[in-house]
Parts: structure tokens; C-alpha cells; sequence
């Protein structure tokens, strides 16, 4: 007897239907066939083990299985489920009528119990796009595709409730997500306010996150450089929905989700260690998966220590860093992740770590700290907006109790001038802060006046600047702009932005 079952290839961050097609006839054998790898293919014993437990019987007949179609990868454990499914219905131990209405996944465990998945997401809005009334899944993952309406989610927790479902015998329903389990903003466990002093640096980090701009801080140890970073995403905008659910179906792909998690309503913040690779950061694999930069998709890639990453990991980031996009190209596929995140990185000015700092003597030979700032290329530094130097935080700053500015009120600041950009970027797709202005749009949206003119080319002369850098001053400046409400950049707007770029290669430790 022939049934077909359904389930759902990754491919990226989206999925790929795919038919289960379950055979039994006379004979002994097991055929399993499609392109499974290891671990779908060791699906037969846990299914055997998962069946006999449960008090099923496993037909000892000839079983024929084809995952189609033929030539897509199909990985992981979550198979199990609608590959036991189909078995059962192909022997008659199971209704058929309900199969074809479910996209089914999950993994099987010995005693017929049922581990999550990854992709729950994705696997759900593939379903709803191809007509299905709903998708069977693990009880841990039922939240996340909840998400997606007009599509039944089931979640069980045994195979043994959904053949009581599928057969009309169970009391299995369809998973409601509440809507505060949508609507409800994690607190951030990290606030400005606990920061004392350093109230330029939390105004340059201001300005990156009203325009989502890249940051550097450089600066001694202890300085504080860790702790201000790790508070970004605490005055970033809110996640609008569309940005939610692009954000939770990365997480989901990569199987980073949590048991019972609905959607991501907190901006990424991921901070890999420098001894990460090349794959790992910007993702890849032989089939390939997303990196810590598709991780941080709508959110802050933390670099700490960056002159210790190896050169080659930090390289190939300067495309996705300009693109906003990383595609991993193989022989038999490309995939396309995105990469939308705002780098937030800090290092120390030299070796011994106190070059310029204003009690201790920096100990470093000569050209030591050229030769450390030349461990970031010139391409790399171009592409990073802010350059801010952070400097130690007096004791009379430190014993101050009175707390500093909270980063609910630096957000309501932030707010305000996303929604101008927002506005202002209406009629241009996938662009959303003055970051992602193209060259078109920098012409069209930072005009300037005579003197700012005339500025601007003194800076550029004096610093020894690139035409990246020109763009990125005035990007900034646009900025700057928009936290002041103007809609003219003006002279004092421009002097701001060219410091942030004081600590560019030409300058910083000659």
C-alpha cells in the first residue's frame, strides 16, 4: 500500500515542501532514498524502537521510502515523525484521511516521545503558503509556529497523540498564542543608567543607534568599553512585526529558539570570541548555515578585542557589511542570508593597552601602536562610521550616586529620529536609517551650505580621508540632523560627525 505524508526541507532561512512517499510490499528490506543524510536515514531504529514501545506493530514486510524531490538535501532527526506516520498508515494501523491535510515534523525518541525541532517558523509559513490546514510538530516548538496565523498548529508531545489525532480519538487542539506572548518587550538586563560619566561616548552611541550606523571604541582597559556596548540594543527601536519574524526565523534555522518560545521581540546581541572562524561569522558549511553576522540580523554584532580576530575573518565581512547580505555559494547550492546588523566594536589603542592614557605611560616600542592599528585595514576601518575614543572614568564620576540617564529616555530620542528616517525612506524599499542611504540618496538628502562645504574639505585634506569616509560623514551628520530635528544640516552638525572620524589610521598613534 502507497502513502504520502509531508514535511519541509531548510534551505536558508526559508523551507521547502517535500513528500514523503511510504511503500510496503512482500519482501524484508528497508529503502530509504531521496538524498537523506546519516541521521535521516537512522531514523529506521528509532522509529522500530519508538513503534514497539508504544505497543505498535512494525511491519516486517519490504519497506520503500522516497523523500522527494530526489536531488534536495534532506538533514537533521525531524523527519522521524511523518516517516512513522507513514509506515504505520501504509501496515492499516492509521487513518489516512487527515495525513494529507499536515505538514508533520519531529524527531522521535525511544520511548515515542517527540523532541523538538529547528525551522519550526519557516516549516509553518511554507505550509500556509502551500494550502495546508495546519502543521503537526513538537509540543516545544507549537508557540513558535503559532506565530503564523490562519494555519492550525498541533503540538503533541507523543506519537501516540497524534495517532489519537489523526485517527478522531484525541484531544489534541490547535495552539493559541495569547497576545501579550506576542506583543510583550523583554526587559534588557542592562540600563545607560548604570554607566557613570562618559557622556560623550554615550552620546556617540546614540547617534549610531538613531541612524544604525557602525561604532569602534578604542580605548585603556577598564575604561568601559565592554559595559556601554553590551547596553546598545537597550536604546534601539522596538522590533516592528515584519522585522520579528525575519529575526526569529534566522534563530529558528539555526535551532537557537527555545522550548515554548513564541517571537523574538528583543533585538540580537551577539558577541562571538575572536577565535571564531571564517564560517562562523559570516556562516557557510557544506550546507550551509547562518553565521553570528546573520545571527545579529536587525540587531549589534559585539567585536570585542578587535585587532586579535584574524585578519581573514575580519575581511570577509566588509561585503556583507556594505550589501547587508551574505550569499554562501556551493557547488550544488546558494544561499542567501541576510545580514542587516549594526557592528559595535571596541579595541585597545596599543599592545600594553595605555597609549594616550592620561596617568599611565604607555610601555610599547616604537611604531608598536601603528603596527597593532594595522591589524584592521584601511577597508575595514572605512566602513565603520563612528571612531570614538574612550577615556578613564575619574573617581569623582565613579563615587557619584546619583544615576545617569536612563536608557528608556535615550530610546525616546532614538525613536523620534527613526520615525523621521522612516518617513523620509517611505518610497525606498529596504531602505529604513541613514546608514543604508545609497549615493543617490546621500546626494538627494545631505545638501549642504557654503561654510559646510568648505569644512568638509579642509577635513578631508587634513586627515588624509576616503571617499567611503565622505560618505560616512555625512550620513552621520544627516543623523545628528535628525536627533535635532533640522531638516538642513548645519555647520555644528558637520563638526560632530568629522570627530568621529579623528581616529582614522592617518592620525592615531603617529
Amino acid at each position: 500500500m502507497l502513502v504520502k505524508t509531508y514535511g519541509c526541507a531548510l534551505y536558508g532561512i526559508d523551507a521547502i515542501s517535500v513528500t514523503i512517499e511510504v511503500n510496503i510490499d512482500k519482501g524484508i528490506q528497508f529503502f530509504l532514498v531521496g538524498l537523506p543524510d546519516s541521521a535521516v536515514k537512522e531514523s529506521h531504529q528509532r522509529i522500530e524502537a519508538a513503534l514497539t514501545n508504544l505497543g505498535f506493530s512494525y511491519p516486517r514486510k519490504k519497506i520503500t521510502i522516497n523523500m522527494a524531490p530526489a536531488d534536495i538535501r534532506k538533514e537533521g532527526s525531524a523527519y522521524d515523525l511523518p516517516i512513522a506516520l507513514g509506515i504505520m498508515a501504509a501496515s492499516g494501523q492509521l487513518e489516512t484521511g487527515m495525513l494529507e491535510q499536515y505538514v508533520i515534523m519531529g524527531e522521535l525518541s525511544l520511548d515515542g516521545g517527540l523532541n523538538p525541532v529547528k525551522g519550526a517558523l519557516p516549516i509553518a509559513i511554507k505550509a500556509q503558503q502551500d494550502g495546508f490546514k495546519g502543521v503537526i510538530i513538537p509540543k516545544a516548538n507549537a508557540n513558535e509556529a503559532a506565530v503564523v496565523g490562519d494555519i492550525d498548529v498541533i503540538g503533541a508531545e507523543s506519537l501516540a497523540e497524534v495517532v489519537d489525532f489523526l485517527n478522531g480519538n484525541g484531544n489534541l487542539q490547535p495552539t493559541v498564542l495569547m497576545q501579550d506572548e506576542v506583543s510583550q518587550d523583554a526587559l534588557y538586563p542592562y540600563d545607560f543608567s548604570d554607566v557613570k560619566g562618559q557622556e560623550n561616548i554615550k552620546r556617540a552611541l546614540e547617534i549610531a543607534a538613531a541612524g544604525g550606523h557602525n561604532v569602534i571604541l578604542i580605548g585603556p582597559p577598564g575604561s568601559g568599553k565592554t559595559m556601554l556596548a553590551k547596553r546598545m540594543p537597550s536604546i534601539l527601536p522596538p522590533l516592528t512585526m515584519a522585522e520579528a519574524l525575519e529575526t526569529t526565523k534566522i534563530h529558528s534555522v539555526a535551532g537557537l529558539m527555545g522550548n515554548n518560545t513564541s517571537l523574538l521581540m528583543m533585538r540580537p546581541f551577539r558577541s562571538p570570541h575572536h577565535t571564531i572562524s571564517d564560517a562562523g561569522l559570516v556562516g557557510g558549511g557544506t550546507y550551509p548555515q547562518p553565521g553570528e553576522i546573520s545571527l545579529a540580523h536587525n540587531g549589534v554584532l559585539f567585536l570585542d578585542e578587535l585587532p586579535e580576530f584574524k585578519r581573514t575573518v575580519l575581511e570577509v565581512m566588509r561585503q556583507p557589511m556594505e550589501d547587508r547580505i551574505v550569499t554562501i555559494s556551493r557547488a550544488k547550492m546558494s544561499v542567501d542570508f541576510p545580514a542587516n546588523f549594526m557592528l559595535v566594536s571596541a579595541m585597545n589603542p596599543c599592545p600594553c593597552g595605555y597609549y594616550n592614557h592620561p596617568d599611565k605611560e604607555c610601555v610599547c616600542k616604537a611604531g608598536a601602536v601603528q603596527q597593532y592599528l594595522n591589524r584592521i585595514s584601511g577597508p575595514l576601518m572605512d566602513r565603520i562610521d563612528l571612531h570614538v575614543e574612550v577615556v578613564p572614568v575619574p573617581y569623582k564620576d565613579l563615587a557619584d550616586k546619583a544615576p545617569g540617564e536612563s536608557s528608556a529616555e535615550v530610546r525616546k530620542r532614538v525613536i523620534a529620529a527613526r520615525k523621521i528616517q522612516e518617513e523620509r525612506y517611505a518610497s525606498y524599499p529596504n531602505i529604513h536609517a541613514n546608514a543604508q542611504m545609497t549615493t543617490q540618496l546621500i546626494q538627494k538628502y545631505c545638501d549642504l551650505d557654503d561654510d559646510c562645504r568648505v569644512m568638509l574639505k579642509n577635513a578631508m585634506n587634513r586627515l588624509g580621508l576616503s571617499a567611503r569616509a565622505f560618505d560616512r560623514i555625512l550620513k552621520v551628520s544627516r543623523t545628528i540632523a535628525d536627533l535635532e530635528g533640522t531638516e538642513k544640516i548645519q555647520s555644528n552638525h558637520l563638526a560632530e560627525a568629522i570627530n568621529y572620524r579623528s581616529l582614522d589610521r592617518e592620525n592615531w598613534g603617529r
